[in-house]
């Protein structure tokens, strides 16, 4: 029985792995590098991934191009939630990896998008070129190959959403509800 369960894991992860759909989400100058992704000369087609949706809920890879606000921190848990299991995080750029040039001199800049969201790949350069996220994607379509669909669900269920709860800004994770409070 092992054997049938084993090979029906490899046919599921290679075909996620080779048909992953990133959802458009692109707040600063790394959204420029990710469309130029996208383009003839990258060619990300040949990844599987030259699908970009507009709705979380047809995408099941989300690119976290650019600066995250805490203003915006609820709308990004928002889209996801809204993703259907399983879903992948790629981090592309320096501030949405750890705040950036903005870390220590701007009070609105989440510090690390892994505050609000689980992460599987850290993409940390400013901005980061279109081959870096070829090859981003190509190291998360080699983790996807290798997973079981029980370690996945242990590296979410890990995440703890300690959300964003600095500077007056609450930001807390009920159910499927995302609300933002002042205190």
């Amino acid at each position: 029985m092992g054997v049938i369960v084993t090979s029906i894991d490899y046919i599921l992860n290679w075909s996620r792995a080779n048909s992953l759909w990133p959802l458009t989400f692109a707040t600063s100058c790394c959204g420029i590098e990710m469309m130029q992704t996208v383009a003839s000369d990258n060619d990300i087609a040949r990844f599987g991934s030259e699908v970009f949706r507009g709705s979380p809920r047809q995408a099941d890879l989300l690119i976290c191009a650019g600066t995250i606000t805490h203003k915006m921190a609820p709308a990004l848990l928002r889209l996801y939630q809204q993703m259907p299991e399983p879903k992948y995080v790629i981090a592309m750029g320096a501030c949405t990896c750890g705040g950036g040039m903005f870390a220590e001199t701007s009070y609105s800049v989440v510090n690390g998008i892994d505050k609000i969201i689980p992460v599987d790949i850290y993409l940390p350069m400013c901005p980061p070129r279109p081959e870096a996220l070829l090859d981003a994607i190509r190291k998360l379509q080699t983790k996807i190959k290798k997973e079981s669909i029980l370690t996945r669900k242990e590296f979410v269920d890990s995440h703890t959403s300690k959300l964003v709860e600095e500077h007056g800004i609450l930001v807390k994770l009920n159910d499927n509800e995302v609300s933002h409070e002042l205190e």
